[in-house]
């Protein structure tokens, strides 16, 4: 799926739970659910975050969608924050999660539990019109989830 489409995912998933993050987290809560969000796709050049130098020589030893497009990955990488820095392991594991979750429904889909699993794939091509018709229906459901917090209207 396109950055558009996995950022508006995970700002619903946001709106849906910051209410019940102390309110001290928030801003934590909020900007690693996002980062965390484009982090897959940093094994391939041309994402948001894969385009910077840094992550090239990740993307040597790398396949897009292998290894780091999988829960495998996605848990050791949490169960290290949580010894870590534990306020930031939630917001990573659910802004990850929900980039892995989405990409599973498109035609390249994810190896789950990489190397070892088979890949989970649907039908919704990348950039496609499905997915610009999902993306829009989030953005319906993200207007609504704020009109709804910081109006009277609903």
């Amino acid at each position: 799926m396109l950055t558009r489409t996995h950022l508006a995912i995970s700002l619903i998933a946001i709106l849906l739970l910051v209410g019940y993050v102390n309110p001290e987290d928030r801003t934590i809560f909020i900007g690693i659910t996002l980062l965390a969000t484009l982090l897959p796709d940093v094994d391939t050049a041309y994402s948001k975050l894969g385009k910077y130098k840094i992550f090239r020589p990740l993307q040597i030893f790398v396949e897009h969608r292998g290894l780091i497009h999988s829960f495998t990955f996605l848990i050791l990488v949490t169960f290290a924050f949580v010894f870590v820095y534990p306020v930031v392991s939630l917001p990573l594991f659910l802004g990850y999660s929900i980039h892995l979750f989405s990409d599973s429904f498109t035609i390249e889909g994810i190896r789950p539990f990489y190397p070892w699993s088979k890949t989970i794939s649907w039908k919704i091509k990348t950039g496609g019109k499905t997915e610009t018709v999902l993306f829009l229906i989030f953005l319906l459901c993200i207007i609504f989830l704020l009109l709804q917090r910081y109006t009277n209207v609903f």
